[in-house]
């Protein structure tokens, strides 16, 4: 068993940069704990939850595609670095490396994306087994735990009440992972820490069976009533994957660049002509619903949502996908209205 003590996983953050690893952990910036690339003087916080998704480092929020210079007349294309570093996500949670399921899938659908794909064979996830939960979480209702190993080439586990983590290898990534450890880590026997208790709050299956008989009810308006189309909940959410593409130039040279969107933007789906099918946030917020719940699901067999709550922590007027489902297969048990 390889473990370490819970002080020194500086230590091992350190070993793995000195090994060559980009070595993103949780740190603390201004009192708001986030995902970022370690050095020296981060502060690595494992007791709070970060407020962005690991989805940063293998999908970035902006991103140069394609790339053509001046050549002449004419302008020629430029290969584009897929800029992808040796990686380890290191401390990450399970609805995160769980999340890779999907990103993974919507990347190499009908297109293999060359960009995403060297970041991901390029990156090692180790996620830490969720010891705490707040009442946002809930990764069990659909289909996760705190100490899933979904998505995980290594799984580190606290232990002896918090005091020491145990580093288990899951894959040849993990292997080498504990191998470039080194001895930052140490043989011995710890006892594993019980993962957070999160109850089961909705089955998927019951609201993927009401979104299938209700796409035009009324309960759309009450759901998006607060919804201020800011975007927030996609940019945290770690399976949301939707970008636009914009064309930048100047005299000699031209790009595109890949960018984050959001349903939730009013102009997503508008049409140059003017028309926009989904015209209001009730029509957004169901779409942004229905594509975790429904479409995903029809398309790939998984559901597109993780439970890591970072929706509702981060949302500004308090809207939470949790609540929408539970409102939702709330209503799938209401006998319907007899007919007079």
């Amino acid at each position: 068993m390889k473990t370490i003590d819970a002080s020194k996983l500086t230590d091992l953050a350190q070993t793995l940069a000195d090994a060559g690893y980009r070595v993103v952990v949780p740190t603390e910036d201004d009192n708001v704990v986030r995902y970022a690339v370690w050095s020296p003087d981060a502060t690595i916080r494992t007791d709070a939850f970060p407020v962005n998704s690991a989805k940063d480092f293998l999908f970035p929020r902006s991103e140069v595609i394609d790339r053509y210079e001046l050549d002449g007349d004419d302008f020629v294309p430029q290969e584009v670095d897929p800029q992808a570093p040796k990686t380890v996500l290191l401390a990450v949670r399970p609805c995160d490396a769980a999340a890779l399921a999907t990103l993974d899938t919507i990347f190499n659908w009908d297109y293999k994306d060359e960009l995403y794909n060297a970041r991901r064979a390029a990156t090692t996830v180790v996620p830490m087994v969720c010891t705490q939960a707040d009442t946002q979480c809930f990764c069990t209702s659909v289909g996760g735990a705190p100490d899933a190993t979904a998505g995980a080439d290594a799984l580190l586990r606290p232990a002896d009440s918090g005091t020491t983590f145990i580093l288990e290898p899951l894959s040849e990534k993990g292997e080498a992972v504990v191998e470039a450890a080194g001895g930052a880590l140490a043989d011995g026997e710890a006892q594993p820490d019980a993962p957070a208790e999160v109850p089961v709050r909705f089955d998927p299956e019951q609201v993927r069976a009401w979104l299938d008989e209700n796409f035009e009810s009324d309960l759309w308006d009450l759901l998006s009533f607060a919804c201020l189309g800011c975007g927030a909940c996609a940019y945290a959410c770690p399976t949301c994957h939707c970008f636009d593409m914009q064309d930048e130039a100047t005299r000699t040279e031209s790009v595109r660049l890949r960018n984050w969107d959001s349903c939730g933007f009013g102009l997503f789906t508008q049409h140059a002509g003017g028309h926009n099918p989904r015209p209001d946030q009730a029509a957004r917020w169901r779409n942004r619903v229905m594509h975790k719940f429904t479409y995903i699901p029809e398309r790939f067999s998984l559901v597109g949502c993780t439970g890591c709550g970072r929706c509702a922590r981060i949302c500004p007027a308090g809207m939470a996908m949790l609540d929408a489902c539970v409102r939702i297969q709330d209503e799938s048990k209401k006998a319907p209205a007899h007919e007079s």
